[in-house]
């Protein structure tokens, strides 16, 4: 979830920040390799709840996959040890236009399914997914249980990586009447200035699969036709590679929240966001 701050609410984040003590942060992140990336790369270990993708037999020479080559980011929003350090994440940064906090601890269901789990459990996912079609995949968080980064820290993760397109992954905390996903799209603001035309042909992709591809519809309360330009986020306003921030649906609404909760419906949003990258990176869809 990432909604704009009141000004009184980034006052109150000075605050905390002031006080903030010398907590365990998150370590840096690590690219992990796909097929083809130089050997000694370190990989992280799958998210406990998930398994490994199967191989498939025999395999594919990295030359005949897709995905050879490219580097691809994720960003899965928020982190589960942000919940233990307010201090640390509600230290106020620069997004490129205005302030704002670190991170956030994210949404979650009324039955308290974190935002947070979501986006790893996609990502983790999804990075198995591009994985297999022979990417690189650079990863801005390794864990559920870590503090951050910072969003400006996510951005530069990405950016160092020259991603050829990034994606981060989120959900919504919208009214518990409202249903669906939103592709949130950059505006120019100087460092993104390069790729505003490339992020919203991505974001155009992006939307394309969800709705050929999952059972989500695009978002009845927020942007038009699933979509919606932000310039509000430091993950948008400073990145210089391709890329879209995807609310997947909307966690208060109790038929969203029983989608996003499954491992089936997870699964689905991962191939529909490696269809959407197949497209964007090489024209075709697998």
């Amino acid at each position: 979830m990432h909604r704009k701050l009141p000004a009184a609410a980034l006052v109150l984040a000075a605050a905390l920040a002031s006080g903030c003590g010398a907590a365990a942060r998150a370590a840096d992140p690590v690219a992990s390799a796909g097929a083809g990336a130089a050997s000694g790369a370190v990989v992280p270990a799958e998210s406990p709840s998930r398994s490994a993708s199967p191989t498939a037999s025999p395999s594919p020479s990295p030359a005949a996959l897709p995905l050879a080559g490219r580097v691809v980011g994720i960003d899965p929003g928020h982190n589960g040890g942000n919940f233990s350090d307010s201090g640390f994440i509600n230290q106020l940064i620069w997004n490129g236009r205005e302030s704002e906090t670190c991170d956030t601890t994210g949404t979650e269901t009324a039955s308290g399914f974190t935002e947070a789990s979501f986006n790893f459990d996609v990502a983790t996912d999804l990075r198995a997914d591009l994985i297999a079609a022979g990417a690189t995949v650079v990863m801005t968080r390794q864990d559920n249980t870590s503090v951050g980064p910072c969003v400006t820290t996510r951005a530069q993760i990405l950016n160092k990586a020259h991603a050829d397109v990034a994606i981060d992954i989120h959900a919504d905390g919208g009214p518990t009447w409202g249903r669906g996903f939103t592709v949130l799209e950059p505006v120019a603001d100087g460092p993104n200035d390069a790729v505003i035309s490339s992020s919203l042909q991505f974001g155009s992709d992006v939307r394309a699969k969800m709705l050929s591809g999952t059972s989500m519809p695009e978002s009845n309360y927020d942007g038009t036709d699933g979509l919606i330009t932000r310039d509000d986020l430091a993950g948008l306003n400073l990145t210089t590679v391709p890329k879209v921030l995807i609310e997947c649906g909307n966690m208060p609404n109790s038929t969203d929240a029983a989608l996003l909760a499954s491992s089936a419906f997870q699964q689905q949003l991962a191939r529909a966001f490696t269809a959407a990258i197949m497209v964007f990176l090489t024209g075709r869809s697998g």
